[in-house]
């Protein structure tokens, strides 16, 4: 035991009681982290977690509510610039929507992103470097 030993145990004695306390809550949270650690993983989160991407910070989602055809090609400039966007097209006329969505699924598969129908009249548009997982079933779907 040297100088600096002695000095601590002056200026802060420490109980033995205190150290076999201190050595029991080690060796629980050691047990609790080995059981955490081999806790069996269900097929759905690894898979789950194989999928899952760094997405970097300044990733965005635009909305957009367009009332015309030509507001389709700035849609497809964010999409270019990797933005998601959700469209919702019900202020469009019926022909017009259908015009926008396919402008739409061209950009798209140039971009080779995804595409999908979120609700009525509403898509999500998605480049390739964010990835959209799971599916939205709508209520007509299930007749």
């Amino acid at each position: 035991m040297g100088l600096k030993d002695s000095l601590l145990k002056f200026v802060a004695p420490v109980d033995d009681d205190d150290e076999e306390y201190e050595d029991e809550e080690e060796e629980e949270e050691t047990e609790q982290f080995a059981q955490t650690e081999t806790k069996p993983v269900s097929a759905y989160e690894q898979t789950r977690n194989a999928k899952v991407q760094k997405v970097s910070a300044d990733t965005k989602m635009v909305l957009f509510e367009p009332r015309s055809l030509e507001e389709a090609e700035e849609i497809a400039r964010h999409l270019k610039q990797r933005k998601a966007a959700v469209v919702n097209l019900h202020r469009l006329q019926r022909e017009y929507a259908q015009r926008t969505i396919d402008f739409l699924n061209g950009v798209i598969f140039a971009l080779d992103g995804t595409i999908q129908k979120i609700g009525h009249n509403v898509i999500l548009c998605a480049p390739k470097s964010i990835g959209v997982d799971g599916t939205i079933s709508l209520d007509n779907d299930d007749e």
